[in-house]
């Protein structure tokens, strides 16, 4: 009887272990696609470390938007602080000033968010929850419009 304990309790043990490798595994798999939303408050507080892929969401200032050779630079705001991105390639449709969007990518050492992916919301009413309660945080959400005040 004491054997077929020991047995399973040896059978248990070897279960968690594999169990808790392939997890690990997997989270370590997925490290470089997991992509942390951020504010541009947050980044005008340091919180954010140069060189670290996460996604930014705000809304484009009006009149920063500067074409140059096939490179956007504008700058986005949490109606709060400002940050400088940089896109080369093909935005969205509805990417336009007043716009909320979010963009992915990794800030550079002069403070620059360099996007590697722009995203424009589909409709009037849509914003991401992240940028939203961040705009909610700076005091300029207007409920029931799904945008930041306009300045």
């Amino acid at each position: 009887m004491r054997l077929r304990k020991q047995q399973r309790l040896l059978l248990v043990a070897v279960a968690l272990v594999l169990l808790g490798g392939a997890s690990g595994l997997v989270l370590y798999a997925l490290s470089d696609t997991v992509a942390f939303f951020v504010t541009p408050s947050e980044i005008a507080e340091g919180k954010v470390e140069a060189d670290r892929r996460f996604r930014l969401g705000g809304l484009v200032v009006p009149g920063s938007i500067r074409h140059d050779d096939g490179t956007v630079a504008f700058m986005l705001t949490d109606q709060a602080s400002e940050v400088q991105v940089r896109y080369r390639g093909i935005l969205p449709d509805l990417f336009r000033e007043g716009q909320g969007i979010v963009a992915q990518g990794e800030i550079d050492g002069q403070g620059v968010f360099l996007a590697s992916e722009v995203l424009a919301k589909h409709d009037e009413s849509y914003m991401p929850p992240e940028a939203a309660e961040a705009l909610k945080r700076a005091g300029v959400w207007r409920e029931g419009t799904g945008q930041g005040a306009s300045r």
